[in-house]
């Protein structure tokens, strides 16, 4: 008895449900009827009777034709398989019809629909795909000496023939289009491999630029800024020459599946009004190359397709000619006034001195702080150490100047001129010491006695006996040994006779000669006579420093 009252209950409810279900429909159906908005796909029924119409099509040039709703099946797992099936065959659209009459949007969305088109990959063949660039270049800038900044126009061209629709719309031409249209269609991922960053440019969005033609060729435009290395060479700045480069790379495919070409009539096109504040724009070329991968494992292996514009700046040097090297010159000069200014002025000299040293250490650390720290010298920091010697060599000549101003002795000279003035400014003993000892060789060469045995012999006209010693006080039975004076050249020695050679009075006459060339100066003579020198010597030689220097920069 309690199983008949379940299993009548159980049919209740299925049949209830059932009903529940079949009202449910009918009305959907009468809504659908009464319903003023029609959807604008066109639907078959899997159960039609009409076997050539079992795949939708999306007509968007005419108005959509009302179609009977799809029936429902009792069966859930029916129906959900025929639901299934129905939104596969819908979503491809036919390519059926007068293609001319669509729009540029509605042709596209049918071509690159997802059923057709797969825009993730490259266009699928056998051999590589052969993408062509072309560049033209409108603004180049120096941002940093490591770092160049570009704006400039950049175009790829390729053919997809999954695009081609000469034989779909004949009568159409090439389609334009933007960022909406570079969406749908897939491009070449390009890189840049030396940039440090770049962005598409535009006011109101990314001007980027499409045109595919009926044949199915693709070119891909875009307006870009890009900030790139530059590795320079800065031995012989502000002197130097760089040679820079953009290099591109395709990022997604190796060489076997992609080629990057550069175009063949004009790769690059520079702007004829493009100016470079501080470089000049000496010679650019193209190059295409394969490298090799930077990983062996992984996604990126193989030969990569790479194509370089190499470029050439000369750095313009006015700026720096205006600004350092003028200046630098004359602050060198500046410190030459201080030989015009007496020795004892040692406030106004100190003060000069070193308001220039201290005007030139400003100017130079102005100059290269912009620079980057390098290990090799520069040709500026060369210029810089020499103009450093010059200013501290005329702080150095003051002092010694002073120094000398400062003494009280006089300075005994040979002769007056630079040799003996600087010795003896410097060695002042030692030409104190030299000049004693020839005044006392000169008392030696004056002294002279005469005999008491012979006192006419001083009055003998022969010189050669002019200067004699006797000794006396012997008996005049025994021979008196004399001491005679001889000439240099004609010495005679006797045993009876000790000679001792003196000089002669020709030899005599040279001494006194060379004693009465020496002189004396005073210091202050001296301090004068050495500034008078520096007034000339320290012009001349940075002269010639200047002379070296840049036959160096340029022959270099």
């Amino acid at each position: 008895m309690l199983k008949q009252v379940i299993i009548l209950f159980s049919y209740s409810v299925i049949t209830f449900a059932s009903q529940s279900q079949t009202t449910r429909r009918q009305v959907q159906e009468q809504t659908l009827e009464t319903s003023p908005t029609r959807p604008q796909n066109v639907y078959t029924s899997p159960q039609s009777t009409d076997d050539t119409a079992n795949i939708g099509t999306v007509l968007y040039s005419q108005a959509p034709t009302p179609t009977q709703p799809y029936p429902y099946y009792h069966s859930t797992t029916r129906f959900s398989t025929s639901t299934e099936t129905n939104a596969d065959l819908h979503d491809c659209p036919s390519l059926d019809g007068d293609m001319d009459k669509l729009t540029v949007n509605q042709l596209l969305s049918t071509l690159t629909h997802e059923c057709r088109y797969d825009k993730v990959t490259r266009p699928p063949m056998d051999e590589p795909l052969n993408v062509t660039l072309q560049l033209d270049i409108m603004h180049i800038e120096a941002i940093e000496q490591l770092k160049f900044k570009m704006h400039m126009l950049v175009a790829y061209r390729y053919t997809d023939y999954r695009l081609r629709y000469s034989d779909l719309s004949p009568d159409r031409g090439a389609m334009l289009g933007e960022e909406l249209l570079r969406n749908k269609i897939w491009v070449p991922h390009v890189i840049l491999m030396n940039e440090r960053e770049n962005s598409i440019m535009g006011l109101e969005g990314n001007d980027q630029f499409v045109s595919i033609s009926p044949h199915g060729e693709v070119i891909y435009s875009y307006r870009m800024t890009a900030t790139i290395y530059c590795w320079m060479d800065l031995k012989k700045f502000p002197f130097d020459a760089q040679d820079c480069h953009i290099t591109f790379r395709s990022w997604t495919y190796n060489a076997s599946k992609l080629l990057l070409r550069w175009d063949v009539v004009d790769p690059v096109k520079v702007a004829n009004q493009l100016h470079l504040t501080e470089f000049s724009l000496i010679r650019y070329n193209t190059l295409a190359k394969l490298v090799p991968a930077s990983l062996s494992r992984g996604a990126f292996v193989g030969n990569y397709s790479v194509l370089t514009f190499e470029f050439k700046l000369q750095r313009e040097i006015g700026f720096y000619i205006m600004d350092y090297f003028i200046p630098s010159t004359l602050l060198v000069a500046t410190s030459w006034v201080t030989f015009w200014l007496q020795a004892d002025n040692a406030a106004p000299r100190i003060t000069l001195g070193t308001s220039t040293m201290l005007a030139f250490i400003t100017l130079a650390q102005g100059q290269s702080k912009h620079l980057p720290k390098v290990s090799y010298i520069k040709a500026s920091e060369i210029w810089f150490l020499g103009c450093t010697i010059f200013i501290f060599l005329s702080m150095t000549e003051f002092a010694f100047v002073n120094i000398i101003w400062r003494r009280r002795k006089k300075v005994e000279l040979k002769k007056v001129n630079s040799k003996y003035i600087l010795k003896s400014t410097l060695t002042p003993r030692l030409a104190r010491k030299e000049f004693q000892k020839s005044s006392s060789m000169n008392q030696l060469h004056k002294s002279h006695s005469c005999s008491s045995l012979n006192e006419c012999g001083c009055n003998n006209k022969d010189n050669t006996y002019n200067n004699y010693l006797t000794v006396h006080s012997f008996p005049s039975t025994m021979e008196i040994p004399k001491i005679q004076t001889e000439t240099e050249n004609d010495l005679m020695s006797m045993d009876s006779q000790l000679t001792i050679p003196v000089p002669s009075s020709h030899s005599n006459n040279k001494t006194s000669e060379k004693l009465q060339k020496w002189t004396s100066m005073t210091p202050q003579e001296v301090a004068i006579w050495i500034d008078k020198r520096s007034r000339l010597v320290f012009p001349c030689a940075f002269i010639v420093f200047n002379m070296f220097y840049w036959a160096f920069v340029y022959g270099l």
